[in-house]
């Protein structure tokens, strides 16, 4: 099976590959066996009406998102005789941000959060393929921060998420006010203000989604 065969398989769920890396098959942490790791996101455009067409979305039982990455990304894993990993599902809970890193196709950005090639500060990942064949990656491109003015670092209009490190419970209580309802309804303006993201195609129906489940509210659907 090929890079691009298992990306087509991935895009008639409307998720692409995000990266990958390769390992020996006897990693700490990887399925024992393991020569390819490839992680597995959102495909825009299209990703969020696909998903809330699907039948996670509308039995109405609680972990809709989720309940669908697992059904969708373990069937191509068994369909791959590979094993499907999970961001969700912890504790205790797979090292996703490091072996996002070694893919070389996200970074540390200034502000901490993950920074993707193509998808910016709005990375999100679903889970990942471990495959017991070695298979050609996707390029390492270059961090798109090193040629940036990095708007992030002052994009939170509640302080909270700064170069300094992240206060959650600022974040928190600015979101619960009127002057947090543009984060709410729009998506993490930190996130937003990357130029990459500025260019990735998330519906803020989305990222209200997710911002809601930060906050412990009731999502729509």
């Amino acid at each position: 099976m090929t890079l691009d065969e298992i990306a087509a398989r991935a895009a008639a769920h409307h998720l692409e590959i995000l990266g990958g890396f390769a390992t020996d098959g006897d990693e700490p942490g990887l399925p024992r066996g393991t020569r390819s790791l490839l992680l597995l996101g959102p495909c825009e455009p299209g990703y969020w009406p696909h998903l809330t067409a699907q039948p996670e979305w509308l039995d109405g039982a609680a972990d809709p998102v989720d309940r669908w990455s697992r059904r969708v990304i373990g069937r191509m894993a068994c369909d791959l005789r590979a094993k499907a990993i999970f961001p969700f599902g912890g504790p205790p809970y797979h090292p996703f941000y490091p072996w996002a890193l070694r893919t070389g196709r996200s970074w540390d950005s200034p502000v901490r959060l993950l920074v993707h090639a193509t998808q910016g500060l709005l990375f999100s990942c679903r889970g990942a393929l471990a495959l017991k064949q070695h298979v050609d990656l996707p390029p390492r491109t270059a961090k798109p921060c090193d040629s940036c003015a990095r708007p992030c670092l002052t994009a939170c209009p509640a302080g909270a998420l700064t170069e300094a490190g992240y206060d959650v419970p600022a974040c928190h209580s600015f979101l619960d006010s009127p002057e947090g309802q543009g984060c709410m309804t729009q998506g993490c303006a930190v996130r937003r203000a990357c130029p990459v993201s500025r260019s990735y195609a998330r519906l803020p129906e989305h990222s209200a989604y997710h911002m809601a489940a930060f906050q412990g509210r009731p999502t729509d659907r």
